[in-house]
């Protein structure tokens, strides 16, 4: 009854008490108003440039559904509803404009008063205003479906244990309607965010990528590949794959000065191979690897980011002064059909260099 009071006599004055918004349960009976979406990340505005939510909903009755009002919590925010009757499992939107007259974060909300509820329905929506927006001013050459993307492939290099890196994904939407990014089958050390949510025809946007690198199970490459949606509930298919790998460095935190003076010294004669298939089908190459250092090195990893290469060494742990051969051989038809660039991992236990990537440049 005490609640009741406030809310009628918050509603009279046209704002709801700030309080109702937090801790007034949802509906759980009677209810023909469905939410497809109530949250709303609405992305980066610039100052006193407005920004607006677009929040979706369905009658999910066969009888008329009628909003009496749509209130803010606050007048920096106006809302726009449907004013006449929505029929029955008829879809409509509600826009939120907040108007960015303050800098930093914001997260508002507004309440629903319908037909279709007991209670009212509750939408939110957030973002951040800058004083001086900055465009991204690269180029979106990678095609996706009507998503236009700056980058193919992610890598997340040269991590530390308990490191968390991000990777930007910049979006452009070039299609007609709204879209929705995501990024699907992604492992449990990655998460992503889209901002904005929603991505409106010639608008662009941003996924931010986070590796949590407590999660990676072993040091050396790990690879693996997600997949970009414009909209949920979208099939994975080959042509929207985004390539990612991860890099972890064995540590060397517990060292001693003196440990590090006697450590082994990794040296190659190459960290780059130019191959030249001449007609060929295959082409191979070799490396000279050595230990100038004062102890035994050891050779961990070695791996390949891509598919085409097969690789034999000779050893893999190396006394001081002692040296082996990598042998590599590139094939041409396997080579022209693979999307990242072809190239090697060694992780060593040389603690001024335990990572070397040798890259492979061919003529195709």
């Amino acid at each position: 009854m005490f609640v009741m009071k406030y809310m009628v006599k918050g509603m009279v004055k046209g704002i709801l008490p700030f309080y109702l918004f937090t801790f007034l349960p949802s509906p759980a009976v009677a209810q023909k108003l469905e939410s497809i979406r109530t949250a709303v990340d609405a992305g980066i505005t610039g100052y006193q440039q407005p920004i607006t939510a677009v929040f979706e909903f369905r009658n999910k009755s066969s009888r008329k559904l009628h909003i009496s009002k749509v209130v803010p919590d606050c007048n920096c925010t106006v809302v726009d509803y449907p004013t006449n009757p929505i029929g029955g499992n008829e879809k409509f939107q509600i826009r939120m404009t907040y108007n960015a007259r303050q800098l930093g974060h914001f997260d508002k909300q507004a309440a629903i008063i319908s037909n279709g509820t007991e209670q009212p329905v509750y939408i939110r929506m957030k973002g951040v205003v800058l004083a001086e927006v900055q465009e991204f001013t690269g180029s979106y050459e990678v095609e996706m479906g009507e998503l236009r993307l700056d980058k193919s492939e992610l890598e997340f290099d040269d991590i530390n244990r308990g490191d968390v890196q991000e990777q930007v994904i910049h979006l452009y939407n070039s299609g007609s309607r709204v879209l929705q990014p995501n990024l699907m089958h992604m492992p449990s050390y990655l998460t992503a965010v889209a901002s904005p949510e929603n991505l409106n025809p010639g608008r662009a946007g941003k996924i931010t990528v986070t590796l949590n690198s407590d999660k990676l199970r072993d040091y050396g490459l790990t690879q693996t590949s997600i997949y970009l949606a414009a909209m949920p509930g979208e099939k994975v298919s080959r042509d929207k794959e985004i390539p990612v790998s991860a890099i972890l460095l064995p540590s060397f935190g517990d060292l001693s000065k003196q440990s590090l003076y006697k450590s082994p010294r990794l040296q190659l004669s190459k960290e780059s191979l130019d191959i030249l298939f001449e007609g060929k089908s295959k082409k191979t190459e070799v490396i000279d690897v050595a230990n100038v250092g004062q102890s035994e090195l050891n050779i961990t990893s070695l791996q390949l980011f891509t598919s085409g290469l097969k690789i034999s060494l000779g050893k893999r742990k190396l006394q001081p002064g002692e040296s082996t051969k990598l042998k590599i051989t590139a094939y041409r038809d396997e080579l022209q059909k693979v999307r990242t660039r072809p190239r090697i991992l060694m992780i060593v236990n040389d603690s001024q260099k335990p990572k070397v990537t040798i890259t492979i440049n061919t003529n195709l």
